[in-house]
């Protein structure tokens, strides 16, 4: 199944027109004709089965035959990963995430960031691909860039963690998670959080926790974070 996005799909559309370029990858590449079937989905949890009314290269119309609402996860998963000095490592995280099961992401500038400015009109786009690879019907919320500062001033609800790579005491992520929980957890830049920002951090009750006895790469600790709460999750 091929899976296209658009958000302003809803329960009660009955028709839709595609844009030019995905009407000529319909028409043109998948050479889609009138009563074949398509599968879109808004990225709010809704799956639509339509068939093609009108093949047309600039304006493909189609009709909504069917409509069904993906149940949510038992959980919420929130990641705000320093951008990485790398840009294309940060990327890989977003599409990775996205397959794995993630549902916020907000990139915290830190005291040891190299990177303070995201291509957010990318990364949309990533996650939406991502999104449409792995044939779910919920795209990940994409938060503004933030400081950590800034971050840390909000009220959080569940479990949150913070990943470093100070020696003090810290926790096994794998051993503090819990099933069909809220969690928010916090990766740092490639020169680890700040010892203030560590400090901060713990003044919330936030819980530091380590990924594993190796150093791992921030977009690495931010899979491996992800993938630990999936798996945790498993029914």
């Amino acid at each position: 199944m091929q899976l296209f996005y658009n958000p302003d799909i809803s329960e009660n559309t009955t028709q839709f027109t595609f844009p030019k370029d995905e009407s000529k990858h319909i028409v043109k590449v998948l050479r889609k004709n009138i009563g074949d079937t398509l599968h879109i989905t808004n990225g709010k949890g809704w799956l639509f089965q339509a068939e093609v009314a009108l093949p047309n290269i600039n304006k493909c119309l189609v009709s909504i035959i069917s409509k069904e609402e993906q149940p949510k996860k038992a959980y919420s998963l929130h990641l705000a990963v320093a951008p990485t000095k790398m840009n294309d490592r940060y990327e890989w995280f977003l599409e990775k995430a996205t397959e794995i099961g993630i549902d916020i992401i907000t990139p915290i500038i830190c005291d040891h960031s190299e990177r303070k400015i995201i291509k957010s009109e990318r990364f949309e786009r990533i996650l939406q691909s991502a999104m449409k690879q792995s044939l779910s019907c919920y795209l990940p919320k994409l938060n503004d860039a933030i400081s950590f500062k800034a971050f840390m001033q909000q009220d959080f609800t569940g479990d949150v963690f913070i990943a470093h790579c100070e020696e003090t005491h810290r926790k096994s992520l794998k051993q503090e998670l819990k099933p069909k929980r809220d969690i928010t957890i916090l990766i740092g830049p490639e020169g680890d959080f700040s010892t203030k920002e560590i400090e901060m951090a713990l003044t919330k009750k936030c819980i530091p926790v380590t990924l594993g006895e190796t150093r791992l790469r921030t977009e690495t600790a931010a899979i491996v974070a992800c993938h630990s709460v999936a798996f945790t999750n498993e029914s």
